[in-house]
């Protein structure tokens, strides 16, 4: 989509300006993990139309292959106006216009397989799920498992203005069910499915090999399979036995919030890039944190990602020095310019210790049924 972002605080029917950025859960994973030299390609629909324009250039300029984009000369491409308040308050709006836009006309006979599966890991979003009717076809068509699929990454990303039916994004939960990578917020799978903590999440979602449920300002928890034929990071498709997951928590970083919008995405991002080089599902977590991290200290919904090097220096702090980590805007500019990590913009902080309910320190690994 085409974001529209305020240029003032205050309601939408109150500002009077905005500035134009691009927007959407995929695409914004496919530009944060190509500005950090993974290999992206994004498949979707715009509009023949000067948005659509605008969308191919800045997406390509990040390094995503988009030439598996179509174009629609009968539909629009999808636009969306928010506020900048943060997206679990009340002063938070947003007004989506893509009922009828190009990307919702996407459906199943439209696929191109070979291009789906070209990669090692198929991403996909419920937010897609929710445009239309031939879109959750689609979803339901690419999240079949079948044989030589890739590694199939979930982000239920529940969005209840995209639903005209609440109930129906119980449609999420079957989605979810069908992918190997599962991402959901705790909040989300509560406002969704009506599921309280990440136990009972992890119960109603035992198909995933990995299930990373966020929990906010708190952390993240990885629910990972450790038995069982069907356990992997990438390769074919297998049957499952009945399995063992490990939970791996992980703290989040305290940062100088801008903005929580593209958090999400850019979380998922920094996850995947860590499960692309086989990184432990403890450093993938921190990855993705670092990654979110970037994106909270922008006011827009794509940030420029930590340098691969300097977030590996970070991921590898020991639990101490992660607790205390405090990053602000400009953080990741600042490592890119060479300064010092305790320079201004990206500083040690202090805060009291966090961990989960059960008071397990953090990253500590339990075996649960």
């Amino acid at each position: 989509m085409v974001t529209f972002l305020p240029r003032l605080p205050g309601r939408l029917a109150d500002v009077p300006s905005f500035d134009r950025a691009i927007g959407g859960a995929e695409s914004n994973v496919a530009c944060t993990l190509a500005r950090t030299g993974h290999t992206a390609r994004w498949i979707s629909r715009v509009g023949a139309d000067g948005f659509g324009d605008h969308l191919l250039a800045a997406v390509a300029d990040c390094g995503v292959d988009v030439t598996h984009v179509r174009r629609d000369p009968l539909r629009p491409t999808g636009i969306y106006f928010r506020t900048a308040g943060d997206r679990a308050t009340d002063t938070h709006e947003v007004a989506y216009y893509r009922a009828g836009s190009a990307a919702s006309a996407m459906t199943a006979a439209d696929l191109d397989r070979n291009a789906v599966h070209s990669g090692r890991i198929l991403h996909l979003s419920g937010i897609t799920a929710a445009l239309s009717e031939d879109c959750l076809g689609l979803m339901h068509e690419l999240t079949a498992r079948r044989p030589g699929r890739p590694l199939l990454s979930f982000d239920v990303n529940h969005r209840p203005g995209l639903w005209r039916e609440p109930s129906r994004a119980q449609a999420l939960l079957e989605l979810a069910r069908g992918a190997d990578l599962v991402f959901v917020g705790d909040d989300e799978a509560r406002e969704a499915w009506g599921l309280h903590g990440a136990q009972a999440i992890s119960e109603a979602l035992p198909e995933p090999d990995l299930l990373v449920v966020k929990q906010g300002r708190r952390g993240a928890t990885v629910f990972r399979r450790t038995t069982g034929t069907g356990a992997r990071d990438g390769g074919a498709v297998g049957e499952r036995a009945d399995a063992t997951r490990t939970a791996t928590f992980v703290p989040s970083l305290n940062v100088d919030l801008v903005a929580a919008t593209g958090a999400g995405d850019a979380f998922a991002a920094g996850f995947l890039s860590a499960t692309l080089r086989a990184l432990p599902v403890r450093t993938r977590i921190r990855h993705g944190h670092l990654w979110a991290a970037a994106a909270l200290t922008v006011p827009g919904d794509l940030a420029t990602p930590p340098g691969r090097a300097h977030a590996d220096r970070l991921a590898d702090l020991d639990d101490a020095a992660w607790e205390r980590l405090h990053l602000g805007p400009g953080w990741t500019e600042a490592a890119a310019s060479g300064r010092r990590a305790d320079a201004s913009g990206h500083r040690a902080g202090t805060s009291g210790r966090r961990g989960d309910a059960s008071g397990r320190r953090a990253d500590e690994e339990v075996r649960t049924p």
